[in-house]
């Protein structure tokens, strides 16, 4: 673990406009930074910095923060890499907890490890440019393949030479270990002579997130030998090829900026997407879909679009993978090239906007792809057609979002040509996982009209404002005078002090999460510290939340004029401060009373009322109306 002061040193250390300033290029706008957000395409700038404040903020796709928000979100880092990366740039050592001789053991043998990979990775390279075997067979091999120089180095693809035990030979003599050798894959010791993996192969390095060689994938040339066409790193300390993606670090912020991520079935098929232009796509590397790679996706991505061959094998493919990325929420398409070609063949023929408007005009929804498919399959057998209509409701039931399952269910009725209670009834069955030969419908909830509750996000904007108000005003001290028995009299308190005592009376509470989160750290830190946290403590905080939030709460899409160089004089928001705390907390009692007469309402329309309980409920209605009607006055005088 990182210590909290060599934390604190960082935050305080790390300038925004930076931090910032090393992926983008801003322009200087009053007393802000501007440029093009880093997220999303945009023509019109929208991404501010602000300096005095800490804090980025996105005014067209919403993101925002702190530098270190700004890292995470850019670089794809946890939370301890991009404090690593700002300690690095700003020079700041960064002394970790004490380890155990077992921790330290295994935190330099995987470092040791990663060395190797680093080392194998320039090797190969060497080898492919710069000696006579690797150009005569490895470069030409992907000069035939339509890849230009420039996208090899790009990849750092290589070449393994066909002595096997070239590069087993060159390590040993740079003096690494055959321990780590073998543990990372590259090597097989077997009896006296150590054998390369990979000899007589080109190289394609499988990097991490940050660009670590992890493994490597080879292909093997020669076709009269009896050995697998492609082979991977096996399993090590730091290649687990169930949680990697090939491509993923080139293709990371691409799929950011796109919003969807193409996900094809091999090397060279992202290595061509990439020559085409189109960055957003990784690859399994020919190994079955997994959940850890599917939420690897869902990090920069809700969207993802299966690439495939044509040929049955191709749609099969398809559909193998459609499964388990529902179950996790995402929302999929699926493209097919035409019989015989493939992404890579594909992406040589066209050029990059006919690829790019091919797969935009080709991307059917799953559920669209797979009755169509099916459908083709069944034709007009009854038998077939009825385990048809089992499959897809058996797919649409792995979906967690019960809108999107209606949405779907409805879909496929219309493709599939049956009522949709079938479909409904079909997929509550797989949902229960429960058989059913009953003749009745089961009750399912395919369209009917049911009460909608009052949604507590309508008070966002109440909430919102005391939120903002507590966290810039909430050291701030208020004056209240009040009348005792020895005449007028002055009592002070905080701002935080009082926002939290008047709600805390009418046991009103925070129904937003990201602003709840924001209030209970509040709170939490008044009960620890004894003290209210300042505005520097939230633009400075781990939680990625809070500081999004925060950084929401305190950017202005528009900066003011400066009324004072007219001669105009307005009144500051500090000056107001007491007046706008009050009206902040009444405005938020209102909402929330209001809030419940509407449920109330609501409660009465459908009968939900018992008859025992009739005259009470009516009374409470009435004193919420009474109260309603004495804070809307209380705001006009106010106002």
């Amino acid at each position: 673990m990182i210590p909290k002061e060599t934390i604190d040193l960082i935050f305080e250390t790390a300038r925004i406009d930076e931090v910032v300033g090393d992926f983008v290029h801003l322009k200087k706008r009053g007393v802000n930074l501007l440029g093009n957000c880093p997220f999303h395409d945009e023509k019109t700038p929208s991404f501010t910095v602000s300096p005095a404040k800490g804090i980025y903020k996105c005014f067209g796709c919403g993101k925002g923060g702190n530098s270190v928000n700004f890292v995470m979100d850019h670089e794809h880092f946890t939370y301890p890499e991009a404090l690593k990366y700002l300690a690095n740039k700003y020079n700041i050592f960064i002394e970790e907890t004490v380890r155990t001789p077992e921790q330290e053991e295994a935190a330099n043998d995987r470092e040791s490890m990663f060395i190797v990979s680093n080392t194998a990775n320039e090797y190969f390279q060497e080898q492919l440019f710069n000696s006579d075997e690797g150009r005569a067979i490895g470069l030409s091999y992907f000069k035939e393949r339509g890849f230009r120089e420039d996208t090899l180095k790009k990849f750092q693809l290589g070449y393994s030479p066909e002595k096997s035990d070239a590069f087993s030979t060159h390590a040993l003599k740079e003096g690494y270990k055959i321990e780590f050798l073998e543990k990372t894959g590259l090597t097989i010791p077997k009896e006296s002579r150590n054998y390369d993996r990979f000899h007589g192969r080109v190289m394609f390095p499988i990097r991490s997130l940050s660009g670590r060689v992890l493994g490597f994938g080879g292909r093997i040339l020669k076709s009269n030998v009896k050995a697998a066409k492609y082979l991977n790193s096996p399993e090590s300390e730091i290649y687990h090829k169930s949680k990697v993606l090939y491509g993923m670090y080139y293709a990371k912020n691409s799929i950011v900026k796109k919003n969807r991520c193409l996900l094809v079935e091999g090397y060279t098929d992202v290595i061509s997407m990439h020559q085409s232009g189109i960055e957003n796509v990784v690859a399994s590397s020919g190994t079955s879909l997994t959940i850890d790679q599917i939420k690897l996706v869902k990090r920069f991505t809700n969207n993802i679009t299966l690439l495939f061959d044509g040929d049955a094998a191709g749609l099969k493919a398809a559909l193998r993978g459609v499964n388990l990325i529902l179950e996790e929420g995402l929302n999929v398409k699926v493209v097919t090239f035409p019989d015989g070609e493939d992404p890579d063949s594909y992406a040589k023929k066209v050029s990059s906007e006919e690829l790019e408007n091919y797969i935009n005009s080709e991307a059917k929804d799953f559920i669209e792809f797979k009755c169509s498919l099916l459908l083709e399959e069944a034709k007009e057998d009854p038998v077939k057609r009825a385990e048809l209509i089992k499959d897809v409701a058996a797919t649409i039931a792995l979906i967690p979002d019960h809108v999107s399952r209606t949405v779907y269910a409805q879909t496929s009725s219309k493709i599939l040509g049956i009522e949709e209670q079938v479909v409904f009834a079909s997929i509550e069955q797989s949902r229960s996982g429960k058989s059913t030969n009953s003749s009745k419908p089961m009750q399912v909830v395919s369209s009917p009209k049911q009460r909608v509750k009052p949604e507590a996000l309508s008070t966002n904007l109440e909430e919102s404002t005391l939120i903002r108000l507590l966290v810039i005003y909430g050291t701030y001290a208020l004056h209240f005078e009040y009348e005792n028995e020895a005449g007028e009299e002055e009592t002070k308190m905080s701002a935080a002090e009082f926002i939290i005592s008047e709600l805390n009376e009418d046991d009103i509470q925070f129904t937003h999460p990201s602003y709840s989160k924001v209030y209970n750290e509040i709170t939490a830190h008044i009960q620890e510290h004894n003290s209210i946290p300042e505005q520097k403590y939230f633009v400075h905080h781990h939680d990625p939340d809070i500081t999004q939030t925060v950084s929401e709460l305190l950017s202005d899409k528009h900066q003011l004029s400066d009324w004072a160089k007219k001669e105009i004089i307005v009144p500051t928001e500090t000056e107001k401060l007491k007046e706008i705390v009050i009206e902040g907390v009444i405005r938020l009692k209102s909402k929330q009373v209001k809030l419940k007469i509407e449920e109330m309402l609501q409660q009465m329309k459908n009968n939900e009322v018992p008859e025992n309980e009739r005259l009470s409920f009516i009374s409470d209605f009435q004193k919420l109306n009474d109260l309603s009607m004495y804070i809307d006055k209380e705001l006009g005088r106010e106002c």
